[in-house]
């Protein structure tokens, strides 16, 4: 099984911007949320096939638990308890050294590429 354990740096991210608009999040909000995601702090604790995953902005924290979906990968859908929107999930896939995380909303997919800090 592939360690995800660590802390992880973001080293590169596409279509953000179209995600947050999928998300329903306004031009303001966006501007702000986009600056503010550019250097998040991603920490990954693993007891097995358990995960416990937090990343951390100067705006928010968000904290999710993750199953696996095959050795190297992890997968995380969300599904909203009321009001409508788009449904989103995420996944994270050890390639190497680096750490690739797909965040999708309905059909957008934000691609974010983290190397170990």
């Amino acid at each position: 099984m592939s360690d995800f354990t660590g802390n992880w740096k973001m080293k590169s991210s596409e279509n953000f911007d179209e995600l947050l608009k999928a998300l329903g999040v306004n031009a303001m909000l966006r501007k702000v949320a986009v600056a503010a995601a550019s250097k998040p702090h991603v920490e990954i604790k693993q007891n097995g096939d358990h995960f416990y995953i937090k990343t951390s902005t100067t705006v928010r924290t968000t904290e999710s638990l993750a199953t696996w979906e095959k050795e190297n990968k992890i997968y995380c859908k969300q599904t909203l308890v009321s009001a409508n929107g788009p449904k989103t999930f995420w996944s994270r896939e050890l390639k190497g050294d680096e750490l690739i995380l797909l965040f999708g909303a309905d059909d957008v997919i934000c691609t974010r590429i983290y190397v170990r800090a």
